[in-house]
């Protein structure tokens, strides 16, 4: 809190009149990630196939957490695997919204497999939590300092895994 009230040039008070507390300024620092640096994930929704919802979304990730200027790793799994147990509405917070992530992208498999796009023995839920590990995964192992090349090589193993019909 200090830095950040340094970098901003104004007091602790100032900043929690402003945002209430420190809780309430972390759900707006999520706000504002998902906007930005999440933008990506909109647009993977909206291809025609499924494939291309799951190589918009691995491309978008890499391209977020592997960055030049930004910290590496995404916002939301660091905060969830790093929360206290004094910070448990933010954890759940974090879960929810990583929850509504992961509904729309089951819907789009589910509209992907009533078009046969997907083969009928494949579960979207099932489908949707293995592409939402791997993205997370990546997270982690960009945070933690993998090369972007490493991290292009599981996206490619992953997508050579694909289910197709």
């Amino acid at each position: 809190m200090a830095e950040l009230t340094e970098a901003m040039g104004i007091t602790k008070p100032s900043l929690y009149a402003c945002f209430g507390n420190k809780e309430a300024l972390f759900k707006k620092t999520l706000d504002l990630y998902e906007r930005d640096k999440l933008a990506y994930m909109g647009k993977a929704l909206e291809a025609p196939s499924a494939r291309g919802v799951a190589e918009r979304l691995l491309k978008g990730a890499l391209a977020t957490h592997c960055g030049e200027s930004d910290p590496h790793g995404c916002l939301g799994v660091i905060s969830t695997v790093a929360c206290t147990p004094e910070a448990d509405s933010i954890r759940a917070d974090v879960i929810q919204r990583r929850a509504s992530s992961e509904a729309a992208v089951i819907k789009r498999f589910e509209q992907a497999r009533d078009e046969g796009d997907l083969p009928e023995s494949v579960c979207p839920t099932k489908l949707a939590g293995c592409l939402t590990t791997v993205l997370q995964g990546l997270s982690v192992k960009a945070q933690g300092g993998a090369r972007p090349e490493e991290l292009q090589g599981s996206v490619d193993t992953f997508l050579a895994m694909w289910p197709g019909r």
